[in-house]
């Protein structure tokens, strides 16, 4: 389920930034960072929201975003820097990430 900023979804076109990884056994900080930036990064103008799923150490994170540039601003922020290189020394044995554009959205609750 996406938790969205807004109590409704945001028109198309918009962006998804997709993040999937597998962690490493050095998870020391992880939590704390990964706490941080999630809070850090609905501050970003243009953000639109998330959605994370975790299973026996493989994850995905997806955020949703209003534009390139609002992704960028967010690739940008110090402390997501700081995420990435530790991320890259420490907390993931292999990761890729991807930029999308979102030309249409749909959902239905049971």
């Amino acid at each position: 389920m996406i938790n969205w900023q807004t109590p409704t979804p945001p028109q198309t076109p918009f962006y998804a930034s997709i993040f999937n990884y597998f962690l490493s056994d050095d998870l020391e900080g992880y939590e704390a960072y990964d706490l941080q930036t999630l809070e850090l990064v609905k501050q970003i103008p243009g953000f639109l929201g998330y959605e994370s799923m975790k299973h026996d150490g493989r994850g995905t994170f997806i955020s949703y975003w209003e534009s390139k540039e609002a992704i960028q601003q967010w690739a940008q922020h110090p402390i997501h820097q700081e995420a990435k290189v530790l991320g890259m020394n420490r907390w993931y044995k292999y990761y890729h990430s991807m930029i999308a554009e979102v030309t249409r959205y749909h959902e239905h609750s049971f």
